[in-house]
């Protein structure tokens, strides 16, 4: 008796996970994971695009300052 139940019972959780993961590749679920995926390497990609460009102007400044660039500008 208590294998049959042991055995229903693994069954039925077996049809349960099977149900989900065929759930997980329908069209519109899979579109909305590569939806977030795209949004989240996209917000990925602007924040390392940010990173660099403030890195590379603090680095120009600390050169133009180190060579005396910054007053060049002010003569043209």
């Amino acid at each position: 008796m208590i294998r049959r139940l042991f055995y229903l019972s693994l069954g039925a959780f077996l049809a349960f996970w099977v149900m989900r993961r065929l759930q997980a590749l329908r069209p519109d679920h899979v579109a909305r994971r590569t939806a977030d995926g795209a949004a989240g390497m996209l917000r990925q990609v602007r924040d390392f695009t940010s990173d660099a460009l403030g890195e590379a102007a603090e680095r120009e400044t600390q050169l133009r300052a180190r060579f005396g660039l910054d007053n060049a500008e002010d003569n043209n």
